[in-house]
């Protein structure tokens, strides 16, 4: 006759325990970070801006006024055929075409040249004016058509952006009917918003690799 074996509960416990299969999960990946990218909307569509981390005063400055609402409604105010369109004027929101170009957050930035960043076609540069210490105005800023046309402006103006994806819009605003000055005759409104993606988000949607 077969005798049981008492095994005191601990030790059975111990044993159970033992005899189980052990969870070896992989660690879970990193997720990847985000980066911010800035879009603009028109009613000829939509760019999306790289700010340069290079130059730290200008990017936190436009990513501030971006989430502030601020370039929301101010327009394209000057297009130039062959060289930049140029916009970001909170005068040009009121009803007087007369006043856009003149006007700005209420401060300047310091001037950021950067010998690698130049003028080339897609640059976005900060308009200002004839100061000697070449300092920005506060939010007006240009798009670059023309790498041509342009080359006079490298450390005279501070590049601090580039068009990763949506030049073709800058192109169709530039061909919009203006007078002598430039002023297009029919206002052209922005909408601008802070996106965040990660840089593979980034090349795949925009085409554009963040060193």
């Amino acid at each position: 006759m077969n005798k049981l074996i008492w095994i005191p509960l601990a030790f059975a416990s111990i044993v159970f325990a033992c005899s189980g299969k052990k969870d070896d999960p992989s660690p879970s990946p990193i997720p990847e970070a985000k980066e911010q990218v800035v879009e603009i909307n028109t009613v000829y569509g939509t760019m999306y801006m790289w700010l340069y981390k290079e130059t730290p005063q200008h990017r936190t400055n436009f990513l501030k006024l971006a989430d502030s609402g601020f370039y929301n409604n101010t327009t394209f105010h000057r297009l130039v055929d062959n060289f930049v369109i140029q916009g970001g004027d909170p005068n040009s929101k009121d009803s007087d075409p007369n006043n856009d170009g003149n006007g700005g957050p209420g401060y300047t930035i310091p001037a950021e040249f950067v010998d690698s960043i130049k003028h080339i076609r897609g640059a976005v540069g900060a308009a200002r004016d004839n100061n000697p210490a070449k300092a920005s105005n506060g939010s007006q800023f240009y798009i670059v058509l023309s790498e041509q046309t342009t080359q006079q402006l490298n450390g005279n103006y501070t590049v601090f952006g580039y068009i990763m994806k949506g030049m073709n819009v800058a192109d169709s605003i530039v061909k919009q009917p203006k007078n002598g000055a430039g002023r297009p005759y029919t206002n052209i409104p922005m909408t601008v918003k802070v996106l965040n993606k990660t840089k593979t988000e980034i090349k795949n949607l925009y085409g554009y690799e963040v060193k």
